[in-house]
């Protein structure tokens, strides 16, 4: 197994002498052996929700990289998909569709049977019981029929069960009856034979009230003959809040003989996130990834959206977020690593990343000046750090302050002091230098290492 990168990362670029210009690259930072392919050799999944009208540059390229599944955020749920009565669209789900075909993913299909997100029509509407039944039947067939054999698994019914264990009061229990389940599961298996179905349920990944009436539910489909396949445990966590339980619960589930996927994973804190938080996010999202990988009939996890910027968490709970593997900008967090620690790829996130230096001339006179550079770190820390560039037009540093120093040639060293090696998440550190110059001053490229 490769390891993370250890290697040095590009971080700043520039033509002019003056000024500083930083130049990220989105990504880069990530490790050597992408999740889908440590997933893969454990034989697990390793998913996102995605948004198709984001599916490329930087964005598209990490969920393409990064991931062997891909689930519709909001793509293929009813609103979505049939916004008026028998008149569909379905170009956003399309998207994601091609875009799995075209990066060898599967699909995770969500969903058909909810009580939300649904049209006006619909919940508006004022139906017989054998109406709703019809409209049901039709909307189910008629969109597991259009992906027929491009969905590996579908969150048929999803949030059934309130917090206590009694079935939720929906449009589909009220109209329906509490078997409106099992007949959603059998209408699902004669569109699509192919394709897992899945009962996808919120806060029933430890044992309790909600995760044993879902439990007990699937025991009943299963003696009954009626196809169910799997359970989806959400995974909207709290940070320092994983179930103790979650891996006896995923092994109780798979005792069933049914599949076990983690399907919308993320754990939010409260902001503004800390070095402290990030390695407590870190611990529990391996500590999910564990359970997952130590039970044969876990299938694998789903992050709800990858990267921060597109997280639902800070628009739903006032003052939380930072719950993705990723920052805003693209950035690995220590979250991402653990992932890839879980799925054998180490656990350790390399020196520097998450961390940016900034160099930039303060001052300039005839044959000298005054240079800077300031280490910041936000989604990572260093406890040392070495900055490297190379002049590109013969200057020299002659003298160093809150660093050390070396030139070789055109090569400059610089590693931290004895009381400014560390670099907290959200922290910064500067040094600065005087050196030569003759004819032009151009900003180097500088690498941390």
């Amino acid at each position: 197994m490769r390891s993370l990168r250890s290697g040095l990362v590009t971080l700043v670029t520039g033509l002019t002498a003056l000024g500083a210009l930083l130049v990220a690259a989105p990504g880069a930072q990530a490790a050597d052996t992408p999740l889908r392919d440590l997933a893969a050799a454990k034989g697990k999944v390793i998913g996102s929700a995605v948004n198709p009208a984001k599916l490329t540059g930087t964005y598209g390229d990490i969920a393409g990289r990064e991931f062997n599944s891909v689930t519709p955020d909001n793509a293929m749920k009813w609103e979505s998909v049939e916004p008026s009565r028998g008149s569909f669209n379905w170009a956003p789900a399309d998207q994601v569709a091609s875009f799995a075909t075209a990066h060898n993913q599967q699909v995770r299909g969500h969903t058909l049977v909810w009580h939300s997100q649904n049209p006006g029509w619909l919940t508006n509407g004022t139906w017989t019981q054998a109406q709703l039944s019809s409209i049901l039947q039709d909307h189910i067939t008629t969109e597991m029929t259009r992906y027929k054999g491009r969905i590996a698994a579908w969150d048929v019914v999803n949030e059934a069960f309130n917090e206590d264990g009694t079935y939720r009061s929906t449009i589909w229990s009220n109209g329906l009856g509490q078997d409106y389940i099992a007949q959603a599961l059998t209408w699902a298996r004669a569109a699509d034979p192919g394709a897992k179905l899945y009962i996808n349920d919120y806060n029933v990944e430890g044992v309790n009230a909600k995760s044993t009436a879902l439990y007990n539910l699937v025991k009943s489909l299963k003696e009954r003959g009626v196809p169910v396949d799997g359970v989806g445990l959400q995974a909207h966590l709290i940070l320092g809040q994983v179930p103790s339980s979650l891996q006896q619960n995923i092994q109780r589930f798979a005792d069933l003989g049914v599949d076990v996927a983690i399907t919308e994973l993320d754990i939010r804190m409260q902001l503004p996130a800390t070095d402290a938080k990030l390695t407590q996010q870190a611990a529990d999202y391996k500590a999910v990834m564990d359970a997952c990988v130590a039970v044969s009939r876990c299938v694998g996890a789903t992050v709800w959206g990858f990267t921060d910027s597109d997280s639902w968490v800070p628009d739903v709970f006032d003052g939380y977020g930072a719950a993705t593997p990723y920052t805003e900008n693209f950035a690995p967090k220590p979250a991402y690593y653990a992932i890839a620690g879980s799925l054998g790829g180490g656990t350790t996130q390399p020196p520097g990343d998450g961390c940016t230096a900034v160099y930039s001339v303060v001052n300039q006179w005839s044959t000298g000046f005054t240079g800077q550079v300031r280490i910041s770190c936000s989604g990572g820390s260093l406890s040392s750090w070495r900055a490297n560039w190379t002049f590109g037009a013969g200057q020299r540093v002659t003298q160093a302050w809150n660093a050390n120093c070396t030139q070789s040639g055109t090569a400059v060293t610089c590693s931290n002091a004895s009381y400014n090696g560390t670099v907290p998440n959200g922290g910064s550190v500067t040094f600065g230098f005087n050196g030569t110059w003759s004819g032009s001053n151009p900003v180097p490229v500088v690498t941390l290492g």
